[in-house]
């Protein structure tokens, strides 16, 4: 084995696909400590370097080749990029990747004991597991789903925001509300899912426009459809307002990959002459540079026309100040589906209180139950699920006190 971990440290040296891998702090610390192994180096050294690999990889859990499947799924290298746009890949790229894969299935066959042993150490050194892994036959199906599983940071993560410079960031702790947490509004819910399951299909999906009085789960129902799609290669994409004019660029970035996304922006709505507005509208009248098929943009508004406009603003001596006026008013028909959530009446309310105090354990009456929810509403300006969540927060705190 001493020979296999002298050529496993050439073999890491010599990785050209995922580089980014061997690169990251779990491998580069054992390469570290594979360097200096079998030297005269101080024995505190080598074994600074043994611990900071082992430490590095506790970081991401205690097996190695665990680690190792993780990161090389979640990679993103030219191989995989070339693969999962459709593009033919060269016999000699296609020979290097499978000799890399190879290579890390090796990897995943070393023990702890046998690197304690290779550099001399004592035994009070910390351990690790590694499961032996068949890096070829895992990578390969991998690749087939990439169209659903997604590669590089989309395999991670479901959710993701844009950066100031355009850069696309995930977000680590995505809203994990499914649709089965929602209560009412059956029928607009499943419009937006009938929508999203055209894009995975491939079939005609229209730009969503979802608005509605405040605190009617307009949001929550684009993260519960993203969620509830994900395992089917739904990915979310959550746009500022004031990030509208990076739309182009977003949509480049995304245009190649399986992935279907969301383009999320919540509470839309304009100043005037907001420079948001022409970039909104140019997507979403197919303008050729920027749309891309994977994609549509679902967005929220508690104003249906999403203008900001004053009685100053109708005031001018333009010629054609109608004209004007009729394109800042009509962005929202440009929207290929409009669904309205208004305010819930006493009916809906009572089923979203009633569900949500059974789903948290709240035994009581629903007579009573409700007076005290319609009480709440009052103070809170009137009925939405919002308000009722917020109801029901308010009884569980009140039974932990």
């Amino acid at each position: 084995m001493i020979k296999d971990i002298e050529m496993m440290q050439k073999e890491l040296a010599s990785i050209v696909i995922f580089r980014n891998v061997v690169n990251k702090d779990v491998l580069s610390n054992l390469r570290a400590y594979l360097a200096i192994a079998k030297t005269d180096a101080d024995d505190c050294d080598k074994i600074q370097r043994y611990c900071d690999f082992v430490s590095s990889l506790y970081e991401h859990g205690c097996d190695l080749g665990a680690y190792i499947e993780d990161s090389l799924r979640c990679d993103d290298n030219i191989y995989v990029r070339t693969v999962a746009c459709g593009k033919g890949v060269p016999d000699i790229m296609d020979e290097c990747y499978s000799d890399e894969l190879r290579i890390f299935s090796r990897l995943t066959e070393i023990t702890a004991q046998e690197l304690i042993y290779y550099g001399g150490l004592p035994d009070f050194v910390p351990r690790f597991e590694s499961t032996k892994k068949e890096m070829i036959r895992i990578m390969g199906q991998a690749l087939r789903n990439t169209s659903k599983n997604g590669y590089g940071i989309y395999a991670r993560y479901g959710m993701f925001r844009v950066s100031d410079n355009a850069e696309l960031l995930p977000i680590l702790s995505p809203d994990p509300i499914r649709l089965s947490h929602l209560v009412g509004y059956d029928e607009e819910r499943n419009k937006v899912l009938t929508n999203t399951r055209a894009l995975i299909k491939n079939a005609p999906a229209a730009n969503v426009l979802l608005v509605g009085d405040a605190g009617t789960g307009k949001s929550s129902t684009v993260k519960a459809v993203a969620n509830e799609l994900r395992g089917e290669g739904v990915r979310l994409i959550e746009l500022r307002k004031d990030q509208l004019t990076m739309l182009p660029d977003i949509m480049g970035h995304i245009a190649s990959n399986p992935l279907k996304f969301i383009i999320f922006i919540d509470d839309l709505s304009f100043a005037s002459e907001d420079d948001g507005f022409a970039a909104l509208k140019a997507i979403l009248e197919g303008s050729a540079a920027a749309k891309t098929p994977n994609a549509v943009i679902y967005a929220t508004s508690n104003r249906r026309h999403m203008i900001r406009e004053t009685f100053s603003a109708r005031e001018g001596d333009e010629v054609h100040l109608r004209d004007t006026l009729e394109e800042t008013l009509s962005l929202s028909a440009r929207f290929g589906l409009n669904i309205l959530f208004s305010k819930p009446n006493k009916a809906l309310f009572t089923q979203i209180v009633t569900s949500l105090a059974a789903e948290n354990g709240i035994e009581t009456d629903e007579a009573s139950l409700m007076i005290r929810a319609e009480a709440f509403a009052l103070a809170k300006g009137g009925r939405s699920a919002r308000v009722a969540g917020q109801f029901i927060d308010s009884i569980i705190v009140d039974m932990k006190n």
